[in-house]
């Protein structure tokens, strides 16, 4: 991702390994700041997942590798590294996909540091495959909404989601963005709006429950990420999700879905056995640790949704742009 920082601007990505160090952008401090931080410790990058330093599910899934990587060069029990690394968050499939990758990889005898940049590497490809795809189904003067943040730094570089509208700009095409703040952590008026500015998509950042009159004046298309995809079309994303599903479905507005193959999860059958992260309340009641909400009441804070498979127009994969009745292709290429 170019990133335009006080000394220029720079090409990164979300997570890397270096010198031993698993480095990552502290996605907690942006827009304000912009840092980086390293861990040495696996256990470190276990809480950074947590805590939501690193958060995306394709970029959770490579820091769990770089996880596993630090976890073999400190020569830890790599099953207790793997079962620590998957308590973090319950929700996003490429956790564990990548987990249980270094995991093959370690009884395969591989380096699990080449290991891991090779599974960040793929990261990276099936994004530019997955923004290729996408980007054809984008006309000149479209008008597209997002929800929370899919772009590259929840995927370690490009983006699911926002890959489509960094290709279609690059080709040219004048498309406008509409990113909703996504409550309660803000990821989309933090970290989309962002990355939308640092590439030069022109961008309007709306309040959540805005989105209904805003499809209704006018959207050609809503583009969204996945956590975790099931072996029927149903799936997980940023709490707020569903509602703009049922919404466009209402409204007649294509729903598309980009997500790499590691988002989908075979091994269940539909959205009712997909586990969903409930968060600390606090994150509802307080912004930046100033409390918002009067003393003495409590939130419920699911930090996801799960919508139904019919509200969606099409998955956006590094294999194509399926419907979700062609899911079964991708469970036949990944056997």
């Amino acid at each position: 991702m170019n990133v335009l920082t006080d000394n220029g601007s720079i090409d990164i990505r979300a997570v890397w390994f270096e010198n031993n160090c698993v480095k990552m952008i502290d996605q907690r401090v942006l827009p304000h700041k912009f840092e980086i931080i390293e861990f040495k410790d696996y256990l470190d990058v276990a809480e950074a997942i947590r805590n939501m330093t690193v958060r995306g599910a394709p970029a959770i899934g490579a820091s769990a590798a770089y996880g596993m990587a630090l976890a073999y060069l400190q020569g830890a029990d790599l099953s207790k590294a793997a079962a620590d690394l998957k308590s973090t968050r319950p929700t996003a499939f490429d956790l564990f996909y990548a987990v249980d990758r270094m995991l093959e990889a370690s009884e395969n005898k591989e380096n699990l540091v080449d290991a891991a940049n090779g599974y960040a590497d793929k990261i990276v490809d099936k994004c530019r495959k997955i923004g290729e795809y996408g980007a054809e189904l984008i006309a000149d003067g479209n008008v597209i909404m997002t929800h929370c943040n899919a772009g590259a730094l929840a995927t370690v570089d490009i983006g699911t989601a926002l890959a489509p509208m960094r290709v279609a700009k690059n080709q040219g095409k004048n498309i406008f963005v509409y990113t909703s703040e996504t409550r309660p952590r803000l990821q989309g008026m933090k970290l989309t709006a962002w990355e939308l500015l640092n590439e030069g998509i022109p961008h309007k950042i709306i309040a959540d429950g805005a989105s209904g009159a805003v499809m209704r004046k006018g959207v050609d298309m809503i583009i969204v990420g996945a956590d975790r995809i099931a072996a029927n079309g149903d799936f997980a994303n940023k709490i707020g999700t569903y509602d703009k599903a049922v919404l466009a479905h209402e409204l007649g507005i294509p729903f598309y879905v980009a997500a790499p193959v590691s988002t989908f999860d075979f091994s269940i059958s539909s959205g009712k056995e997909i586990v969903i992260e409930d968060r600390s309340e606090d994150e509802v009641t307080e912004i930046d640790g100033i409390r918002i909400a009067p003393e003495g009441c409590s939130a419920l804070n699911p930090s996801f949704d799960m919508s139904e498979a019919k509200y969606v127009k099409g998955f956006i994969t590094e294999m194509g742009v399926l419907a979700p009745n062609e899911i079964e292709r991708i469970r036949k290429a990944s056997m």
